[in-house]
């Protein structure tokens, strides 16, 4: 987020753009997850797709899934006999990273998805006291450390590496792979012992805290989240503040999934581009778009319009 010279953002209709970023969600997690046949037969899909990864958080066991997970790619290279890294999937990565910054989190990602379809449900929202959301949000990149380095470092120890943070953490996977898998596989079913019980504890805890706070897993637990957020305040993507035009009124704030502060106009890499505070200004203060030569965005470039 920058404060450089910006044009004025003409007022738009939050409403109208609420939906259409959520026909874009809906319409990315239909793609990524294109195979309908493994929903119905309870299989995995092995086309040659599957080796390709996507920029997103979405399980690789999803009966749907038309591509490999990024997070649990990087596991299995790390934990492989090769003990190598995976510089195919951190390049592919960083570069949508170093382009899009975390727009891909607000729009894209199905998980996201489903915790703004969560955040739609009529409870009373729980604001977190800043000096535990703060401190908390770097659990994140503790769970990307742990995606990068563990499965490495059991694998140079002799041992035999799993995707530590797929098996034992993933909410999105125990959402995408698993439920889905059982509920077609009765003999899944019988196997299912004390981990399941365990995957759907996280699970629970998860929506469960998406209900009452807005993106609860992207902002304290999204390992892929924590990769982009590196290089989200580099990006050509960008969100703008135009501070002369600001009011200080704190809609934008206010509305914001992520409790970023928008009015110090500083990227912290937590913003994930969904323009809701675009939508929210009445003066028409906040762009998002990519960059111009000169520094400047347009209105007009901003996803979700």
């Amino acid at each position: 987020m920058h404060r450089d010279r910006v044009e004025a953002s003409a007022p738009r209709d939050p409403k109208r753009s609420g939906r259409v970023r959520l026909a874009l969600q809906a319409g990315f997690a239909a793609l990524l997850n294109g195979y309908a046949a493994g929903f119905a037969k309870g299989k995995i899909f092995a086309g040659a797709t599957k080796g390709v990864c996507v920029p997103v958080l979405n399980c690789y066991s999803c009966p749907g899934a038309l591509g490999a997970c990024p997070i649990g790619s990087l596991q299995a290279v790390a934990g492989g006999r090769g003990k190598s890294v995976s510089f195919y999937v951190l390049g592919f990565l960083m570069l949508f990273g170093l382009v899009f910054g975390r727009l891909l989190c607000g729009f894209v990602c199905p998980f996201g998805f489903v915790q703004d379809l969560l955040a739609k449900i009529p409870v009373k929202r729980r604001k977190v006291p800043e000096k535990i959301d703060r401190p908390a949000r770097y659990i994140k990149y503790g769970m990307l450390a742990g995606v990068l380095v563990l499965p490495a470092l059991v694998s140079a120890a002799g041992g035999a590496a799993s995707p530590y943070f797929c098996k034992f953490f993933c909410p999105a996977g125990t959402l995408e792979g698993g439920l889905p898998l059982l509920l077609a596989d009765g003999r899944l079913r019988s196997l299912a012992g004390a981990l399941l019980g365990w995957k759907a504890f996280v699970l629970l805890a998860v929506v469960l805290g998406s209900v009452f706070i807005p993106r609860f897993f992207c902002r304290y637990f999204c390992p892929l989240g924590a990769f982009y957020s590196l290089f989200s305040r580099f990006s050509l993507y960008q969100l703008k503040l135009n501070e002369p035009a600001c009011i200080g009124c704190g809609r934008c704030e206010a509305v914001c999934p992520m409790a970023v502060r928008v009015t110090a106009g500083k990227d912290d890499g937590e913003c994930i581009r969904c323009g809701k505070c675009r939508d929210a200004c009445p003066a028409g203060a906040i762009c998002l778009g990519f960059e111009r030569e000169s520094g400047d965005v347009s209105a007009d470039s901003g996803a979700g319009t």
